[in-house]
């Protein structure tokens, strides 16, 4: 680090458990969002703040007035942009040392297993099951810890699921493809703004652990935040010895 980002970095630099050690390697990660949008955003704003090295960010989709309600990345002129542009405009004016690779397109299939396996630490900031369990299956397949998080109405989840633990879940685990479940999306049941910036915080919180080689990530365990109440709790869930994923995609 030169002297700019020492001082740039200073307060991290100052906590004992990250130190310079720690804040080298977030500047030298690599962390793919997945998802431009409520949870995206301040996950890739406090990203981009801390210095990742690089930033990759997919979304598909276009900015539109609705988003701006919860979508901090985003402002009114910017109304009609490519949702990653707008990003792209965002975080240069917060860190503009952070390489910022804006892929405009819903990833799946091997363009979402290539940008799985370039990445250090994977964030599932989006909005449907389908995609979910796609980036699970992806993060499995190239051994890449996940960060996953979601949002609507005024509850939130998040969990980290990284498969260098022993013993540890995959998103498959707790969420079984299939399984009876009512998918609520905010486009239709409406979301709590200020909840998704929490999540998303949250997730770059343990992203940015997992990079620095810190304190004890969610692995294992699901954080249920209720906004209503403002309560939070924690409950243990563990690995399927039967789950399909898991158990057959990994790679050796």
């Amino acid at each position: 680090m030169d002297d700019t980002q020492l001082l740039r970095y200073s307060r991290h630099i100052l906590l004992d458990e990250l130190g310079i050690e720690g804040q080298a390697r977030i500047l030298r990660g690599h962390a793919l969002i997945v998802g431009a949008g409520g949870l995206g955003s301040p996950a890739a704003l406090y990203l981009a703040s801390a210095g990742v090295g690089v930033l990759t960010l997919a979304d598909g989709d276009d900015v539109e007035p609705t988003n701006l309600q919860r979508q901090i990345l985003h402002t009114e002129a910017r109304i009609g942009q490519w949702k990653v542009a707008s990003a792209v405009s965002a975080l240069a004016e917060v860190n503009h040392d952070v390489r910022v690779i804006p892929v405009h397109e819903r990833l799946e299939g091997e363009a979402l297993a290539s940008r799985v396996a370039a990445a250090d630490v994977v964030l599932d900031c989006s909005d449907n099951f389908a995609t979910r369990y796609a980036i699970n299956r992806a993060c499995v397949r190239h051994g890449k810890p996940l960060v996953s998080g979601a949002a609507v109405r005024f509850g939130g989840q998040l969990s980290v699921f990284d498969l260098s633990q022993p013993g540890a879940p995959c998103y498959h685990c707790l969420f079984p493809d299939g399984a009876p479940a009512a998918e609520e999306r905010c486009a239709v049941a409406g979301v709590f703004a200020p909840l998704t910036g929490v999540v998303g915080s949250l997730q770059a919180a343990e992203a940015l652990k997992l990079l620095a080689g810190i304190g004890t990530p969610l692995t294992g365990r699901l954080l249920l935040i209720d906004a209503l109440t403002q309560t939070f709790r924690s409950i243990a869930f563990g690995k399927d010895p039967a789950c399909p994923v898991c158990t057959v995609e990994k790679i050796a």
